[in-house]
């Protein structure tokens, strides 16, 4: 089969190979290929030009053809039936009602090579700061570790500030919009993986970076060294108050706390500069996905003296029985 692939000399392989495995890029699926003094490495997916920038030594983007990785070992093998789970950086979460969580824990670790932890939630995520507490099942106990995505690395503590990697390819999507030069107001900015990817796009990109919780916002700043981005300014406060130092200043404002964002409406109007884009998240019932939604947003910028138009309205995911989580982009006039 012709597949995506990373062409590599033998002796930046392994170190390649290991990057490409924790960020879930290595098609295990496949079998790597070996010719003279270059490995080919098989891909799940084309890669994002960030990722790509931070694989160490020399390599090529190409295509090869790979044979099948006979008896590799699945999950569908060990399990009769496999739960859903999410794995954040060296930590898999499985949810706390899992029939046989130390099997289930056993066969993730003996799958997922990169697994060190298995992490059951004992609960939603809940409290003003969006957090939620484990139990460890197997492996090290712990609640922290260093997550990559798309080229960044975010160190989290789960039980401290929230993070999911469900929402990787929203955040590439609205990177994609960011043009050079522009302020970007990330108003729940958490351990920074909106902040910091489109930080990296661009040192000519500003991005304010603000969050209520202690916690996620010293992990915040831990990140901006850690990926050595100088452009992203982390704030701790309360953006209803943050809001009013940057007034009319922001190209993109992105309002990622779907069960309150509602609350941030009218600061969120008074950070845009005309023309700016709200990047707006909420949590929706199916019979009305985005109306109740959009009438909110629309009477913000009235009391404000201000318009919008509609850009985009879209399901992000699935979230609870007969809700969606969803995205709404308005353009500020």
């Amino acid at each position: 089969m012709r597949k995506s692939c990373i062409k590599v000399p033998k002796k930046n392989g392994e170190q390649i190979r290991r990057v490409l495995l924790e960020i879930d890029l290595l098609d295990n699926s496949s079998r790597i290929r070996s010719e003279g003094e270059v490995l080919y490495l098989p891909l799940t997916r084309e890669p994002q030009q960030c990722e790509l920038m931070d694989l160490p030594g020399e390599f090529e983007l190409t295509e090869h053809e790979f044979a099948e990785q006979k008896g590799q070992l699945k999950l569908e093998d060990l399990l009769e039936n496999v739960p859903h789970f999410e794995v954040i950086g060296d930590i898999a979460l499985i949810e706390n009602d899992v029939p046989e969580p130390e099997k289930v824990a056993e066969a993730i670790m003996r799958v997922k090579n990169n697994v060190k932890t298995v992490l059951a939630t004992l609960g939603p995520v809940e409290g003003e700061f969006r957090t939620r507490r484990f139990r460890t099942i197997a492996g090290e106990d712990k609640t922290s570790t260093i997550h990559r995505e798309y080229g960044c690395r975010y160190y989290i503590d789960l039980e401290r500030a929230y993070f999911t990697p469900r929402l990787a390819t929203e955040r590439s999507r609205i990177l994609a919009q960011v043009k050079d030069g522009q302020i970007v107001a990330d108003m729940f900015a958490g351990v920074g993986p909106y902040s910091i990817m489109i930080a990296r796009k661009s040192p000519n990109i500003r991005v304010i970076a603000i969050d209520k919780n202690p916690d996620a916002v010293d992990f915040l700043r831990r990140n901006i060294e850690l990926n050595s981005v100088l452009n992203v300014e982390a704030i701790e406060g309360d953006a209803n108050v943050e809001a009013g130092r940057f007034s009319g200043i922001a190209d993109h404002v992105i309002m990622n706390l779907p069960h309150n964002a509602r609350e941030f409406l009218d600061a969120a109007i008074r950070l845009c500069a005309p023309g700016s884009v709200i990047h707006y998240y909420d949590i929706t019932q199916e019979d009305d996905l985005f109306q109740s939604s959009l009438k909110l947003i629309r009477e913000a910028a009235s009391r404000a003296g201000r318009t919008t138009d509609i850009i985009d309205t879209r399901v992000v995911r699935s979230y609870a029985p007969h809700q969606s989580n969803v995205c709404i982009e308005v353009k500020v006039i």
